[in-house]
């Protein structure tokens, strides 16, 4: 089943039924249990490595070789015989024969017999007959093959060889080797399935031989904003207009969340250019995020262009728009769009508003996009510090932004869902639930941690 077909057959919202609660407010767990029970992790594919990164891993990967492949030297020195260095001291060193030398990625083999060594490089193999490494820092470097300042070396070499080093130190067996299979032995479990592919673990495929994988594609998400109101940043602002940050916002989140995201830009208060620019997305689309639009006024374009789309050319397709017992975050629109029913959200147009969907909605459905089995952001309790008491509407579960540390939530900014400076400065949301009016000083608080 393609990507396309596990969309719309998940799109025939088989999850748990839906209804708003009082008021005509849908639950955040409502409204978040939709969309997860829509989304469907996108079809896995073959990467070469590099463009895995970021992807979720597929299948387990065994280790088809042992990591290292075979005994080697974790220094450069000299590949020796245990007995052979055994009692060696800076008064009475070991001269033994050097037969040779032993790069990393030698093909030819050199044996160490009694009284004989081999000079070796970092990641060389170490030879037969070697039982361990002296580092070159224990020898003379291989310069001499008599007594040194006067030292007498205790000889292992033969009568008229050519070719010595004296070795100061005695060494035990495996020093200085790594052991074929020290890392991973062949059959081992290398990563798990689930597993999000950073460069570590690109790192170990590649070293043991694993060129391509099967992964969950990143998803693309293509964010738009809404707004006849929105200019560009770097242009000129006329009375009435304001600076686009929202598709700037909610696009670096959709990166930060793991997705391959592209930015459209405003699109103007025109319901049939808004349409047609969705239209235009599809190609490149996995999920669609929108932004404005969305509440009760008389140019919500949004509501106006999809409101009804699919409801006969694409069974099954068509957004919802409704409100949520939250704040900020109150108006909210989820469905799929065109013949692939692509998922769309549609988040208010308030800067805090939409982060904070984002960060609510948006981002479960990015990482479940992905495969990931953990969608949500971590969530801890921490002691409320603040001058007085917070106030929250009932009924609504209020999420306000805070600064988390060493256990306490410190409010930023004021409850206004147009502060985009505190919003800036916060790194966690404190969450009061619906049925509290106020919060205390001191009191214990539920915290979601943005970073």
């Amino acid at each position: 089943m393609s990507s396309a077909e596990h969309r719309a057959a998940g799109h025939d919202r088989g999850g748990p039924d839906h209804t708003p609660g009082a008021g005509g407010l849908w639950t955040v767990e409502d409204h978040l249990d939709d969309i997860l029970s829509t989304v469907r992790p996108l079809e896995p594919i073959e990467l070469n490595l590099l463009d895995a990164q970021g992807c979720v891993l597929v299948d387990d990967v065994t280790v088809p070789v042992s990591l290292p492949p075979f005994d080697n030297s974790s220094m450069d020195g000299y590949a020796v015989r245990v007995a052979d260095v055994a009692g060696a001291s800076e008064e009475y060193p070991a001269a033994l024969e050097v037969v040779g030398d032993v790069a990393a990625g030698a093909a030819e083999e050199l044996r160490v017999g009694p009284g004989q060594a081999a000079r070796i490089m970092t990641g060389a193999p170490l030879p037969p007959g070697a039982e361990t490494v002296v580092p070159v820092e224990w020898t003379d470097g291989g310069l001499g093959g008599g007594p040194v300042d006067g030292m007498r070396a205790r000889s292992l070499a033969p009568e008229g060889a050519e070719g010595q080093v004296l070795v100061h130190r005695p060494a035990g067996p495996g020093a200085h080797v790594r052991s074929a299979g020290d890392d991973v032995r062949a059959g081992d479990l290398a990563l798990e399935a689930g597993t999000v592919l950073g460069p570590p673990q690109i790192s170990l495929l590649a070293a043991i031989g694993r060129g391509r994988v099967r992964v969950h594609p990143r998803p693309r998400v293509v964010v738009l904003s809404t707004g006849s109101e929105l200019v560009q940043p770097d242009e000129e602002l006329a009375h009435g207009q304001i600076y686009d940050s929202n598709s700037f916002a909610l696009t670096a989140a959709a990166r930060d969340a793991g997705a391959i995201a592209y930015r459209v830009g405003a699109v103007a208060d025109d319901a049939d250019t808004l349409r047609s620019t969705i239209e235009d997305q599809l190609v490149r689309a996995d999920l669609l995020v929108t932004t404005g639009g969305v509440s009760v006024g008389a140019y919500d374009v949004v509501k106006e262009a999809l409101a009804h789309v699919g409801d006969e050319d694409e069974p099954g397709g068509g957004v919802d728009f409704r409100k949520l017992a939250m704040q900020p975050g109150k108006p909210q629109g989820f469905g799929s769009v065109g013949p692939d029913h692509t998922p769309l959200l549609a988040l208010p147009g308030n800067p805090v508003s939409s982060y904070v969907s984002f960060e609510l909605f948006v981002r479960p459905a990015i990482r479940t996009l992905m495969g990931l089995p953990d969608v949500h952001r971590p969530r801890t309790t921490a002691t409320l510090a603040a001058e007085k008491a917070l106030t929250s509407p009932r009924g609504r579960r209020q999420f306000l932004r805070a600064t988390c540390a060493d256990g306490t939530a410190t409010p930023v900014g004021g409850a206004g869902s147009h502060l985009v400076a505190a919003l800036a400065r916060a790194d966690a949301l404190i969450v009061v639930p619906e049925d509290v009016e106020a919060v205390e000083p001191g009191a214990e608080v539920e915290v979601v941690l943005l970073r």
